[in-house]
């Protein structure tokens, strides 16, 4: 019942920022996601009859490459595998499955928050026994892999009914189909004041969540609807489907405009929220306020014993180097430690479970806590609801007297999506190359304190991560930092991140791109970034 099958090997195969992710056509080439799947295998060692966990965000290809995974799993050596129903889990939940049930780690499919469909994204990643994105030394191993596979073992059976929950028998492993929400909303609910939280909205407050046709909808429904008594509808694009129904499954202000546009009008709801397309982003928004992630993890933090789950307090808390320093105040204040770490939630796994940080975050609309070790979008939500019901004040008051106590960090990231490879890295280089020479000199008017390429040195297995986004410090607190991004699947995103501190009450009103008007020209004139990008203006700007 097992074949052995001989194959060639890709040369694009390097996992990114969380694992590989091109387009559907690229992975239906002949035998390309089997030799990923193979190459994970074959970098991991001890996983004889133990038991592994497969799902994801119900995008176009999900289900095929599912059944490729089972049967080589079984041909493998796997004893068991839990599956989705459906194929579904949300990343969040399948880190979950993974520590609760003990699994040696999971196989997650998903391009997060990219388009799906037939000639859109898809994303294969490996998740470890903690439950995190595999790190960096596991990641080169399976790229080393790809460079020289020549074959894959496969079982030849019949594909797996993954629309009934239940045990079967697949070439000697037992496949487990599990039902893929509730053990997520059960976790929900001893981290939450559920209680409190219905009884703010049986009092009329109103809120909805936008699942984006992504994988969100049957755990928002359980929870919200379901568990917290919001009216049915109170989740909007519920239903998980191959293409997102066309949305752009990211939960920002351009993807997300609908919803944040319906809880700013007179009669829309007292609080919106949205998450993407595998569960593990998040936007929040109240009426008159929108929530950036920079502030959101900070204020998270600092409320974070109005939930039971976190009633004795933090440990501590971590972000990622281009987030904003909001949260930085807020650990300094409760006299926590703060870690500041590169962009990928990987680099959190450590520090979690070194018991180091309970909460940590990144701009990209994600947060999460040490309950699993991905970030996690309905978390975020039912955090700001619990911290609502608590305080007892709108989500508006909350962000303006956390402003009022910590200052506020004006900050913004202009992403400019799809540039030419080369110029994007020649951008980088040239950029690079002026290090040394900027601090002390000025840039449009703006003093420069310090200019790095930011390395991290973990503090626990102690790897070092070098080139992780080159950062311009200036006189006062103010920054500029500039990534290319890992997470898309064409071209190159360069993102550029603007920050200013800004602890003046009275200044708090300004409109964010104003407020950061000088610190945009600056970046203009240091990287050139119309020139090497052939783009007057971001793609999109968050």
């Amino acid at each position: 019942m097992i074949s052995t099958v001989s194959t060639k090997p890709y040369a694009d195969q390097k996992p990114g920022t969380s694992g590989l992710r091109k387009k559907v056509p690229v992975f239906q080439q002949e035998n390309y996601a089997e030799n990923f799947i193979q190459a994970i295998f074959d970098s991991l060692e001890g996983f004889e009859g133990q038991t592994l966990v497969i799902g994801g965000d119900g995008r176009y290809y999900n289900r095929e490459v599912i059944q490729k995974a089972l049967k080589m799993a079984a041909a493998n050596g796997f004893g068991k595998v839990l599956v989705g129903k459906g194929g579904i889990l949300s990343t969040p939940a399948a880190s979950h499955v993974i520590r609760k049930y003990k699994a040696f780690g999971g196989i997650v499919l998903s391009a997060s928050h990219n388009p799906g469909g037939p000639t859109e994204d898809f994303g294969i990643k490996y998740n470890i026994g903690n439950g995190g994105p595999a790190p960096e030394k596991i990641t080169d191993a399976i790229f080393d892999r790809t460079r020289n596979i020549d074959s894959y073992k496969i079982a030849d059976v019949a594909d797996i009914d993954l629309d009934t929950t239940g045990s079967f028998d697949l070439a000697g492993m037992t496949v487990e189909v599990i039902d893929p929400v509730t053990d997520y909303a059960d976790l929900m609910e001893t981290l939450f004041d559920f209680p409190a939280i219905r009884a703010l909205i049986a009092g009329g407050f109103r809120v909805v969540i936008d699942s984006m046709s992504a994988v969100t909808g049957p755990y928002a429904v359980e929870i919200l609807e379901k568990r917290l008594g919001a009216p049915a509808g109170s989740v909007r694009n519920e239903v998980p489907l191959p293409d997102f129904g066309h949305h752009h499954p990211d939960p920002n202000l351009v993807h997300a405009k609908e919803l944040y546009d319906d809880v700013m009008s007179a009669d829309g709801p007292d609080f919106g929220a949205a998450s993407d397309g595998d569960g593990d982003r998040n936007m929040v928004v109240g009426k008159g306020m929108f929530v950036t992630p920079s502030d959101s993890l900070a204020m998270i933090a600092a409320n974070a014993t109005c939930a039971p789950g976190y009633k004795n307090g933090i440990a501590g808390i971590a972000r990622s180097m281009p987030t904003s320093a909001a949260a930085d105040r807020v650990a300094e204040k409760l006299g926590i430690g703060m870690y500041e770490t590169p962009t990928g939630w990987k680099f959190f796994g450590n520090l979690m479970d070194a018991g180091k940080v309970t909460v940590c975050g990144e701009e990209s609309f994600g947060t999460g806590s040490d309950h699993v070790r991905e970030k996690d979008g309905l978390w975020a939500v039912l955090f700001w609801l619990n911290i609502v019901a608590a305080r007892k004040q709108s989500v508006k008051e909350i962000v303006e007297s956390h402003w009022a106590e910590y200052g506020r960090n004006y900050y913004s990231r202009h992403d400019y999506e799809a540039v030419d490879t080369d110029s994007a890295n020649a951008l980088v280089a040239a950029l690079r190359a002026k290090l040394d020479s900027l601090p002390g000199s000025k840039i449009n008017g703006l003093t420069v304190t310090a200019a790095d390429d930011f390395a991290y040195h973990d503090p626990i297995d102690h790897s070092v991560s070098k080139n992780q986004g080159i950062r311009i410090l200036f006189e006062g607190g103010s920054r500029i930092v500039f990534r290319l991004s890992g997470t898309g699947t064409s071209g190159a995103t360069l993102r550029l991140y603007v920050e200013r501190y800004e602890p003046d009450a009275s200044r708090h009103g300004i409109e964010t791109q104003a407020a950061l008007a000088d610190l945009i020209a600056a970046a203009e004139e240091v990287a050139d970034i119309t020139r090497y990008t052939g783009m007057s203006e971001p793609t999109v700007i968050t």
